[in-house]
């Protein structure tokens, strides 16, 4: 064989081989797809024999895997779509929060109303109780009027029993002076009366000066009917100025019988002594009387 007739048979070799590799190949081919096509039948007939309403799903994606891969393209893809559907979804995620807040608002409310009845409440008691204290301070100030009214009529009638006495003390006092008066009057005074020097001149109490001018002499007269007035030892005596002066000689038979309540007469220093002048008589010699407390 020749150089040229050798590389001839190699060449045919090679296309034989390189012909019979394909055919070979596509038999593994059928022969998977034989055997994938067996075992959906076989998952069909398992579904179906079970109850074929409880697994649709597996059925159509065995059945149909055109739309099994336009499915999964689909799952792939679900953006969009939730996308489309989350505004669907957002009210149904706002009306449990508008509630609550509807529930909040309305609770509040609820608070303020209770709040300001609690309020008024209270204030309504507060007054009530300022309004009782008040009934009781202007009652208190009632039964305070009533006592100052009762005592002031016990005081009134006490002053009017008081007037009723001291007049009929007046009254019986006059009388009674006018019975001493009447006793101690001279029938001849010139001889029944002596001065101060005659009697040896005055040795009783005497009365400071300052006081003496500011409650004696002619420019302070007064009447003896308004004074205290007593009976001591035969002789009448009277209290004026916070002293007590005795008579010690009788009263002129020229004074009238009445001179004690209708004449002034006054006390005065004179002589080395006292003595009670009548200002119905001026220049006349006037009664000898002593002091006391």
């Amino acid at each position: 064989m020749t150089r040229a007739e050798g590389f001839i048979a190699t060449c045919a070799l090679l296309i034989l081989f390189g012909a019979s590799i394909p055919c070979n190949a596509q038999k593994p081919d059928k022969e998977d797809k034989q055997r994938g096509q067996d075992k959906q039948q076989q998952s069909d007939q398992q579904p179906k024999q079970k109850g074929q309403g409880n697994h649709p799903a597996a059925h159509q994606q065995q059945s149909n895997p055109t739309q099994k891969s336009r499915q999964q393209g689909q799952s792939n893809q679900p953006t969009g779509q939730q996308q489309q559907r989350n505004p669907n979804q957002q009210p149904a995620v706002q009306q449990p929060r508008q509630q609550d807040q509807q529930d909040h608002q309305r609770t509040q409310h609820q608070q303020r109303v209770q709040n300001q009845q609690e309020a008024a409440l209270q204030q309504r008691q507060r007054s009530q109780q300022q309004q009782q204290v008040q009934n009781q301070q202007r009652g208190a100030q009632q039964q305070q009027q009533q006592r100052a009214q009762q005592q002031q009529q016990t005081q009134n009638q006490n002053r009017a029993r008081q007037i009723q006495r001291t007049q009929q003390q007046q009254r019986e006092q006059q009388s009674q002076q006018r019975q001493i008066w009447q006793q101690h009057r001279a029938n001849n005074w010139d001889s029944q009366h002596r001065s101060w020097q005659q009697r040896g001149g005055y040795n009783g109490y005497r009365i400071p000066d300052s006081y003496f001018r500011s409650y004696y002499g002619r420019n302070h007269w007064f009447r003896i009917y308004r004074l205290p007035f007593m009976f001591v030892g035969g002789y009448p005596r009277f209290q004026y100025g916070g002293y007590w002066f005795n008579f010690l000689d009788p009263y002129p038979d020229y004074w009238g019988n009445t001179w004690y309540e209708t004449d002034d007469v006054y006390v005065d220093y004179y002589d080395d002594g006292y003595y009670l002048f009548n200002r119905r008589y001026p220049g006349r010699p006037g009664i000898a009387i002593s002091i006391s407390f």
